[in-house]
């Protein structure tokens, strides 16, 4: 079922523009040293961002929560918090008709990962 969710996701969820934009943003943000760090979860989201279904989201176990707090406050800053509100909106829009509710809860899923991902694994 996750095989069809995802390629379904790719031509009508908005799976490859997703990818793209995000991929593309952290190519550029790993243009600097600073933004490596951003950049790296900007790729991260990039994959899940094209392939969402049969994924989840999990804290991770060995993570320094005081660093993952103060990159998830430069990350919402910086811009997070306008890309969990485009997939809000997103899942807002799919979320009008039935057939569109797996599409909403995959950008829920992704709106709360672009929210904070430092700390979050993805399996």
């Amino acid at each position: 079922m996750s095989l069809l969710g995802n390629i379904l996701w790719i031509l009508i969820g908005g799976g490859i523009v997703i990818f793209i934009e995000y991929l593309l943003s952290g190519i550029v943000l790993c243009l600097t040293i600073v933004g490596i760090p951003f950049g790296i979860q900007c790729i991260k989201l990039s994959f899940l961002g094209l392939l969402p279904f049969g994924k989840e989201i999990k804290e991770k176990r060995k993570s320094n929560e005081v660093l993952s707090l103060i990159m998830n406050v430069i990350w919402i800053l910086i811009g997070g918090f306008w890309i969990a509100l485009t997939h809000l909106l997103f899942a807002i829009v799919f979320a009008i008709t039935i057939i569109g509710l797996p599409f909403a809860k995959q950008h829920m899923k992704l709106a709360s990962l672009a929210l904070t991902p430092f700390g979050k694994e993805i399996s």
